[in-house]
């Protein structure tokens, strides 16, 4: 396999227009029809944001059947980071395709597979021999590193934070913070699953150092030290609402977890992959995880995730005791790497912190317009702001869903997505690819100003 690290990549050519643009209502007549067919053939749990039906895409623009043209600030939440349909993950994936599909690493590998994991040992934090199992999306990527913790400390206790999600397979809906959708009606739960309160500066106002000492006496009271195999954090809680903890909070946690041998686990399906201006959000805090999770954005839209972690704790598990039918799939894992070349070769790492400006900068205009806007937080590409009831962004910080909502509405109605989040549905969150010009951030916050002159 040719190591396309050393390959560089062209200017991008868009396909599409880099434009918002609505020709028809919202959703459109052919989205319409072919949602009258969803609802025929597709339960109602698999439900979705906005029923338009979406038939290309490029870069930040989505493309509907009816030829709308939106600009995506959400990124399939976070997958599309480095741009949609990016040409050298086409490429790769197509060149895969023509040569193998499918064998089955745990029968027959492949070069693709160990190429990822070589990757991931290299750009993850911490410099210590490290091992990677892939696997096909966060969920299942958040219950191997878990299998792993267990195994290696021979513990059943997994911590997790307030505000926290991890996914909706068994064991994870446990982990959750946030019930409702995810849970409601699916138990029983796995059990030994345990949650202690996190560092959220906004509403707690501590310090990291005053945050980290609640959540360890809080476990430490609950649980005890020695039953607990592993403490899953994410370093910038995803659908918690992108809360970015206080400075000293995650190293005060890690360096408890290894005096007290708890696997330190960073959860950076949403947070890693050059999203935040680093490969993972952990560098931004100095945080050396003892295992890092991620996925979304790893494969450029292909189903793919990692759990990378200290060889020690990696070897723990038996021959035979790790792996799936599709897990590291040769096409997924050849487009993974064709994404490491382009955050490379295109700087996207610095990208992100262009967005990051443009984001705030602007956000920061509104939020001196409007006082609904309670706070802005976030780094690099992963940017929210929390809406309370109007007058109480000093005082109570009383959660405004409704806001969020009329403004999420009217955004898409323009040819503007943006996602939702935070355990009281009050948080708009931003997360667009690294592909998205600071032209199309301005015309997208037009729009949302728009929306917030209409409440």
């Amino acid at each position: 396999m040719t190591d396309i690290l050393d390959t560089p990549v062209a200017t991008p050519v868009y396909t599409v227009p880099q434009e918002r643009k609505i020709v028809t209502a919202v959703p459109g007549p052919k989205s319409q029809e072919l949602h009258r067919r969803r609802l025929e053939v597709v339960p109602p749990g698999v439900s979705s944001a906005l029923p338009v039906y979406i038939a290309k895409a490029n870069g930040a623009i989505l493309v509907d059947v009816d030829g709308n043209q939106f600009i995506d600030l959400g990124a399939g939440i976070g997958v599309t980071t480095i741009g949609h349909t990016e040409a050298s993950v086409v490429a790769a994936a197509a060149a895969q395709l023509h040569d193998v599909t499918h064998t089955l690493f745990t029968i027959t590998p492949y070069e693709e597979y160990v190429r990822v994991a070589e990757l991931l040992a290299q750009h993850t934090p911490g410099d210590f021999a490290k091992r990677t199992v892939l696997v096909n999306s966060g969920a299942e990527a958040v219950e191997n590193g878990v299998k792993i913790a267990r195994k290696h400390t021979g513990r059943n206790g997994v911590a997790v934070l307030e505000h926290a999600y991890h996914g909706r397979t068994n064991l994870t809906m446990a982990m959750n913070y946030k019930a409702s959708p995810y849970a409601t009606g699916f138990g029983p739960f796995a059990g030994d699953v345990y949650r202690a309160p996190n560092s959220y500066p906004y509403h707690d106002g501590l310090s990291g150092a005053e945050a980290a000492a609640r959540t360890i006496a809080y476990l430490e009271k609950t649980v005890g030290a020695a039953d607990l195999a592993c403490l899953v954090v994410e370093p910038i809680q995803g659908e918690g609402g992108f809360v970015v903890p206080a400075p000293g909070y995650l190293t005060a946690l890690q360096e408890w977890c290894t005096a007290e041998g708890i696997v330190f686990i960073a959860d950076e399906i949403q947070s890693g992959m050059a999203r935040t201006g680093e490969y993972f959000a952990s560098s931004h805090f100095g945080l050396v995880p003892d295992m890092v999770l991620s996925a979304k954005g790893i494969a450029g839209g292909l189903p793919l995730a990692g759990v990378t972690g200290r060889a020690e704790i990696m070897d723990s598990a038996q021959p035979g005791g790790l792996g799936g039918t599709f897990g590291g799939n040769p096409v997924a894992a050849a487009a993974a790497v064709a994404v490491f070349e382009s955050i490379e070769s295109n700087d996207l790492l610095a990208e992100a912190k262009r967005i990051e400006t443009a984001l705030v900068g602007g956000l920061t205009e509104l939020q001196q317009k409007y006082d609904v806007i309670g706070e802005i937080r976030g780094i690099g590409a992963m940017i929210a702001i929390e809406l309370v009831q109007p007058g109480t962004a000093s005082t109570t910080k009383a959660p405004n869903s409704d806001a969020v909502n009329a403004i999420v509405s009217y955004a898409t109605q323009r040819g503007v997505l943006v996602l939702t989040a935070g355990t009281y549905g009050n948080v708009l969150r931003f997360l667009p690819s690294l592909a998205t010009s600071d032209a199309l951030i301005a015309d997208a916050l037009s729009v949302i100003d728009e929306a917030f002159a209409q409440l």
